[in-house]
Parts: structure tokens; sequence; C-alpha cells
């Protein structure tokens, strides 16, 4: 069949991206905060060791992202993913018959390496391969399956009360990593392997479309970007916006429960609610992100995770909760996929696994220390509130590596080294 009348196979793959990154965003990453509530209240467990763990295996992933770079790189997105859905189910089977905190740690270690190989930074090469003027858009609708996972958080609350949360946890192992096997089946290759243009139209067609701020047609390679000042700032604003993120999916849960006198189910709602202004913020962020400076609409964001988390350190009532959600959840959607388009427009897509995965290594000390600062002041202090005031300064101080964040200079080579 001639390649203008194919189906376009771009977004084929943005779906198996927006079901692999639901699947792990529910079972795994925004239900992790209710586990640890179960954990605290059956083996006594500090939220400073709690939040420990979440923190460390986050830090694992990060460790992880040069090599896990270099691989998507070097054998594509669909082995990847395929290695790390059996870790998935090993890592999920162990957790669910552990009895001590070094058994937590471990089976936690093997369930980071596995959603860390299946889920996000592969979505996101996948996905990079295949868009440019539309890569906002892009990125953004595959983001909506971790947004969406955070709506399915009450069920698996539910089943964690109804059947036991090993029983949750076990099932939940399995069934990740059968459905992650499967999908990732859809992530392979270039336009090029399969004779089609990037974002599915013509050059002539595309050339009409308007030209993200910085987008590039020269593919950097990993040495050559981490030589600009792009890829250290870009690296840092994400890392500060992680600060919150971090925390909040690691301590939602046991803040509602444990200072504002909510049930774990009624917390599971709250964190329901985020997905919600997530994925309203994924859709004003991938629409204005092929359009308007995504370093302008990131650098807003930054004041809205700053804000939001704020408004949750001082809260007394529920509508400040609410206002807590809409501000984190907005920011979070909104600028989440644009890190990923910005690196992409700034250095283009044949060693985009690498430097991202580079690029890991700074943004995952958000993640690692955010829970970690709010986890031990809230055991120092007895409540949430410093730690989250700490997160908010951090946040907001983000602001100013997206300004700097201009589009780099190109490479000083001779020629650029080609996708094929």
């Amino acid at each position: 069949m001639p390649a203008n009348r194919s189906p376009f196979r771009g977004w084929k793959v943005v779906n198996a991206g927006i079901l692999i990154q639901f699947i792990q965003s529910a079972l795994i990453m925004q239900a992790m905060g209710s586990y640890l509530v179960v954990l605290e209240r059956q083996f006594g467990w500090s939220k400073s060791v709690l939040s420990a763990a979440f923190s460390v295996n986050r830090f694992e992933s990060a460790l992880l992202g040069p090599l896990q770079g270099w691989m998507l790189d070097r054998y594509g997105p669909k082995r990847i993913a395929r290695i790390g859905s059996f870790f998935l189910v090993a890592g999920f089977v162990w957790f669910s018959q552990i009895q001590t905190l070094w058994e937590f740690f471990g089976s936690f270690l093997l369930i980071a390496i596995g959603a860390g190989l299946s889920g996000f930074l592969t979505v996101t090469v996948a996905i990079v391969r295949w868009f440019e003027r539309r890569r906002a858009r892009a990125l953004a609708t595959g983001s909506l399956g971790f947004a969406a996972g955070g709506l399915a958080v009450p069920i698996v609350v539910w089943s964690m009360n109804a059947n036991g949360w090993q029983t949750t946890a076990a099932v939940s192992g399995i069934f990740a990593g059968i459905a992650v096997y499967f999908f990732a089946s859809y992530l392979d290759g270039y336009p090029s392997d399969f004779g089609q243009e990037v974002d599915g139209l013509p050059p002539e067609a595309n050339a009409d479309n308007p030209k993200p701020e910085g987008l590039t047609s020269i593919h950097f390679t990993a040495k050559e970007a981490l030589r600009t000042r792009a890829f250290w700032m870009i690296s840092l604003g994400h890392m500060s916006a992680l600060f919150v993120v971090g925390a909040v999916m690691a301590h939602l849960a046991l803040f509602l429960t444990s200072e504002r006198g909510y049930s774990l189910q009624q917390a599971s709602f709250v964190g329901a609610a985020l997905p919600v202004m997530q994925i309203i913020g994924m859709a004003i962020g991938g629409t204005l992100g092929d359009r308007v400076n995504k370093r302008l609409i990131a650098s807003v964001a930054m004041l809205g995770h700053a804000g939001g988390i704020l408004v949750l350190a001082f809260t007394q009532s529920s509508w400040m909760i609410g206002l807590f959600v809409l501000l984190h959840g907005l920011a979070w959607g909104a600028r989440g996929p644009l890190m990923q388009a910005l690196r992409a427009d700034y250095f283009g897509a044949s060693s985009f696994g690498f430097i991202m995965g580079l690029s890991s290594l700074i943004v995952m000390l958000g993640t690692v220390l955010g829970p970690i600062i709010a986890g031990v002041l809230a055991d120092a202090t007895g409540s949430y509130r410093s730690g989250f005031v700490v997160l908010a300064i951090l946040a907001a101080l983000g602001m100013i590596f997206f300004v700097l964040a201009t589009p780099p200079r190109p490479p000083d080579r001779g020629s650029a080294p080609s996708l094929n």
C-alpha cells in the first residue's frame, strides 16, 4: 500500500503508550501512596523509612537511566519494555509476601526496575521518533494514561479493603506484566521503517504548520547535548518540579489520613481528583505547546506547583484541598509532556534516549529528595507543614531554570548524524 494511504502508525504508538502508562500509574506509581499507609499500619514503619524506600527506588531508576537510554537507542523500545514486564511480575509477587523491611526494599527495587524499563522513558522515546511539529500534542496525549491511572486508585484501594493488599499486589503485578508485554509490540520503529513521514504528513504540508521554538533538523549526540546550557537548565527545572510531584505521590494519602482525619478510601478520592485536573492541564499544554513558547508554559506551571503545595501546607478546610488539586493538577498536566518535547525539539531524535537517560540522573533527584524532605520533617516536627513549605520554595525557584533554557546553538561539526 502506498505510504500516503497507509494509516499513520504514530498514533498507534501513542495509544500503546497511553495504555502502558495507565497500567503503571494505576497499579504502581499513584497507588503506592495507599500501600504505604497500609504498611505503616501493619508494620509500624515510620514515614521517614517509607519515604526513603520510595526515594531510593526512584534513585535506582535514575542510575538506570543512561544505560536504559543507550539500550533504547540501540535495541528499540519494544525489547526493553518486554524485559521490564518480567521485573514487574517478579517484584509485585515478592512484594505481596513481604514480612521484613529488607524484603520491602528488595521487592520495591524490582518493581522500580520493571516500571523504569517499561514505562515513561521507553514510551517517550517511542513517541518522539514519530512526531516533530505535533510533538507536544502527541506527548501530552500519550501522558493521558498516567493521569487517567490516578482515577483507578479508588478501585485499587477498594480491592485492598475487600481482598487484602497482598492479593491486590500479586494480581496487579501479573496483570501489569502481561499487558505491558503485549502493548510493547507497538513501540518500535521510525516512520521511514514503515514508508511514512514524520507527523504523518508530507514535508510540504508539515512546512505549513507553525515551527516550535528551537525545533532543529540537526540530531545532537549525547556528548554534544551535555555541552549546552539548555540540557542543564531543562534538567534542573524538571528536577525542581519533581520535588513537589514526588512528595505528593508518596505522602498525600499519609498526610490526609494522619493530619486531616480522612479514611484511606476518602484519601483515594482526593488522589483521584488530581488526574482530572492533570488531564485538563495536558489538553492545555498539548494544544498550546506546539504554538506557544514551551518554556513560558513550563515557567507558569512551576508557580502552580509551588502554590498548590503551599496551600496544602496550611489547609484547614476541604475547599483548600480542592484548590491544591486545581493548582497542582493543572501545573503537572501542562508542564509534564513539555519537558520531553523541549529536549526533542532542541536535540533531535537519534540520540534522544541516551540524552533523556543522562538527564534523569539530575531530574530524579527531585523524586528522591522531595519525599525524603517531606517525610523527615514530618517525623521531626509532627506535621507536614514545614516540609511542604520548603518544597514550595524549591519549586518556585525552579522557574528560573526554564527562563534560562533557551535553544542551543548547533554543534560545531561538518555534518549532522542521520537517523538512518
